[in-house]
């Protein structure tokens, strides 16, 4: 029984830190599909996947490492965030002919046994989302980081594991199974974020209003200071009816009627075989594509 993950780490700056992360992702035999740090977004994003067992050891082990090392107080980065380890997806992956309740009770098992190290060894308050949160509790991302890591202190918080008070340093983590989907940026070649930003507004309208072009698409627009660039980042989070070139066309044309030019894309984690007829205009490395992901 395989997992993936793909755990957001709210540290993008610290090289010692990055390297410590790949060798700890090598000695837990787990298959790492990307591992990468983005300096304006102060933000490392990985994605690994093994057994049930190997990928609850790599989570530990790289928040052991994350937790000693970060201090969200001096953390500065245009990525919104409420925790040092900020949200953890956990999918199950088909191999042979497995049940898909067999599938997301491994998954849920994971994310159970994960959420309760960090409740008690670290005293970190995890939120259950997704497929995981409790009947009544919130389960999407956005309205939980909402107020960002300042936001949580001064109340009681409903956490699911550990304490109901935000954590100093660490705040609180968010943890879950999730459906698949897929993480991507384009990039602007202006360093002001504004045509990014109206874009992003837009895509986020487009969506509310019923779009079919922007079904379960999240957007923001950022800055990117460190390349004199800008961004819209996107999760699109129903795949299999949303496909991504003409999202990408449409943020294209957008910026260039008001003057701002293409400067490329990025895939952030995995994306599946299945994605990849409708997302010719991502960069995907080999190592992106997850076999098995429902």
């Amino acid at each position: 029984m395989r997992l993936l993950t793909v755990p957001n780490w709210s540290f993008g700056r610290n090289k010692l830190l990055l390297r410590r992360f790949e060798e700890l992702l090598a000695q837990e035999g787990v298959v790492v599909h990307f591992l990468q740090s983005d300096l304006d977004h102060n933000r490392t994003v990985s994605a690994f996947s093994g057994s049930e067992r190997a990928v609850l050891r790599a989570l530990k082990s790289l928040a052991s490492e994350a937790f000693d090392a970060i201090d969200l107080n001096r953390h500065q980065g245009v990525h919104p965030r409420i925790g040092a380890l900020d949200v953890c997806p956990i999918l199950p992956l088909r191999d042979d002919d497995e049940s898909t309740e067999e599938l997301n009770q491994a998954a849920q098992s994971c994310v159970h046994e994960f959420g309760q190290w960090i409740g008690s060894e670290w005293s970190v308050p995890v939120f259950l989302y997704e497929r995981s949160a409790k009947p009544g509790h919130e389960s999407r991302l956005p309205a939980l980081r909402k107020g960002g890591f300042g936001g949580l202190f001064d109340q009681t918080l409903p956490s699911d594991f550990g304490p109901d008070q935000v954590h100093p340093r660490l705040g609180a983590a968010v943890l879950g199974v999730r459906g698949f989907l897929i993480a991507l940026n384009v990039n602007l070649d202006s360093p002001s974020p504004l045509a990014a930003q109206v874009v992003a507004q837009k895509i986020r309208a487009l969506r509310k209003s019923g779009d079919n072009r922007f079904l379960g698409v999240r957007a923001l627009g950022f800055a990117l200071a460190s390349r004199e660039m800008s961004q819209v980042s996107m999760n699109v989070t129903l795949p299999d009816f949303t496909p991504i070139d003409p999202i990408i066309d449409y943020v294209e044309e957008e910026a260039a009627k008001r003057g701002v030019h293409f400067a490329g894309t990025e895939l952030i984690g995995v994306i599946r075989p299945r994605d990849l007829e409708h997302a010719t205009r991502l960069r995907v490395q080999p190592s992106q594509i997850i076999e098995g992901a429902l």
